[in-house]
């Protein structure tokens, strides 16, 4: 196949490639160091990288790929026990990391090779296929240990060229985010997309309001981001009208990993004329639809499917719904050139995850607008609620939440109900901890917004709502009482 980053050879070598803090590499340079790395580690079957946020671990991956072999991003947050099953899955010959980085005895007995960012050499040109693997991606593991999803180099190609047809995305664009490298949203669309256009990244490092706003300023024409990122920025602009300033720059906002709440989307665009623009995939499938950059920004969807993906959804017994409307629940399935090609070693699991022709399950509940606009209510197994005869996404109802003024933060699940079969339960972080708003207030108030059916039958309030790295909230942690 062609290589996945021309513009390694093709591009300026004096243009700007990658910037973490006051770290950079032009494309000259970032050419110099992969081909260098690629030629220490060609004939591997597997490399494991410690993929903190920094300079290294984007030389590492792109040497990986530039040398033909698979590339396992590592998170450096990971316990001894995932870390010790990730590397016992996959059985990388060798780990790659920066220098000075410390890594846990779980990787003791790997050989290690650290990351030169100002080594030289020439960039190999690898007898690849496109079904080859490109990366493992290993999953969250919320239902036991974590899976390695196998990521062929046709799905990341075919990802980052759909996504630079539906976002306009060119060698012009400079991406600015603080995403973490070892998951798909800030290892390839962040890193490996921007060096595909041809374009360049800065990395914050840490996501902070004042490092979007320094390079927006500084002439940053992308941002992305998860949830808990907008979030933060709508509640510093009311008090930072220099942040909104350099939002207003921005050629796009990029919302991702999880649902942005309607009401953080309507606080931003008050603030900065800006839409957030939301998308949506999975590690397995990469990326499915997004809202197109000249399409309609419409609050609370995921857009429509990508060039090339099949989108469909499907009754609880598999059965296609034909008819969209706005209102009925289906499960997404996908089909088409973006999905994985396996779970490593994991044959079971892999034909349980498709259908008999093809289309992937995805767990994911959603409705669908007569126009093809997709908008996601929630995971299978943890937000669809089945009360009193109507299936109800849990997203709908933590929107409505969000709305009322003194509500923070919302999530919602369900519970069993002897009458109801489940009832709602809301989670809520109120406003003012001191004055939480009562819970049949809340009650009313989402029955109002949305129907009488989908008000919380219970409400707890808490200091905060469990979250993964990624800003997820981690359902499975709030218990009952």
């Amino acid at each position: 196949m062609s290589s996945l980053f021309p513009a390694l050879t093709g591009a300026p070598a004096e243009r700007a490639a990658l910037r973490f803090g006051e770290r950079s590499l032009t494309y000259g340079e970032l050419g110099a160091a992969a081909g260098a790395l690629a030629a220490r580690i060609g004939g591997a079957g597997r490399v494991a990288v410690w993929a903190t946020p920094a300079l290294e671990t984007a030389v590492a991956v792109l040497a990986a790929l530039q040398a033909g072999v698979a590339a396992v991003p590592l998170n450096p947050k990971s316990g001894e026990k995932e870390l010790g099953h990730i590397l016992s899955d996959c059985a990388p010959q060798v780990v790659l990391a920066a220098a000075g980085d410390e890594l846990p005895s779980a990787l003791g007995d790997l050989a290690r090779i650290d990351v030169d960012v100002q080594a030289t050499g020439p960039l190999p040109t690898p007898s690849v296929s496109d079904e080859d693997p490109a990366l493992i991606v290993y999953t969250s593991g919320t239902t036991g240990p974590p899976k390695g999803a196998v990521i062929p180099r046709r799905a990341v190609a075919h990802t980052l060229d759909a996504l630079a047809d539906a976002w306009q995305w060119t060698g012009e664009d400079v991406l600015v985010h603080g995403l973490p490298l070892f998951h798909v949203h800030g290892l390839v669309l962040g890193i490996l997309g921007p060096l595909r256009r041809g374009g360049s990244v800065r990395h914050l490092g840490r996501f902070t309001t004042e490092g979007v706003a320094r390079e927006l300023n500084d002439g940053a024409t992308m941002l992305f981001g998860v949830p808990t990122m907008y979030h933060r920025i709508a509640q510093a602009l009311p008090e930072d009208p220099g942040l909104a300033q350099a939002l207003g720059k921005a050629r796009l906002l990029v919302s991702g990993s999880a649902a942005l709440p309607v009401h953080d989307h309507e606080r931003i665009t008050a603030a900065t004329g800006q839409r957030v623009v939301e998308r949506y995939g999975m590690t397995e499938t990469l990326m499915n639809t997004s809202v197109r950059a000249d399409g309609e920004p419409r609050a609370g969807t995921v857009g429509v499917p990508l060039p090339g993906v099949e989108l469909r959804l499907v009754e609880e017994d598999g059965t296609p719904i034909t008819s969209y409307d706005g209102e009925t629940v289906g499960e997404i399935q996908v089909r088409g050139p973006n999905l994985f090609t396996e779970y490593l070693n994991r044959p079971d699991a892999t034909t349980a995850a498709f259908t008999q022709d093809g289309w992937f399950r995805t767990g994911d509940m959603a409705v669908r607008d007569p126009d093809g606009y997709v908008r996601i209510v929630g995971r299978k197994a943890t937000d669809l609620i089945k009360s009193g005869g109507y299936k109800i996404g849990a997203g709908e109802i933590e929107n409505a939440l969000l709305e009322h003024a003194g509500v923070r933060e919302a999530a919602v699940t369900g519970e069993p109900d002897a009458d109801l079969g489940e009832r709602i339960v809301a989670w809520i972080v109120p406003a003012d901890p001191q004055s939480p708003p009562p819970a049949e207030e809340l009650a009313n108030h989402v029955a109002a917004r949305l129907a009488p059916h989908k008000r919380p039958r219970k409400v707890h309030y808490l200091d905060v709502l469990p979250r993964n790295d990624m800003g997820k909230i981690m359902k499975r942690a709030l218990t009952h009482d």
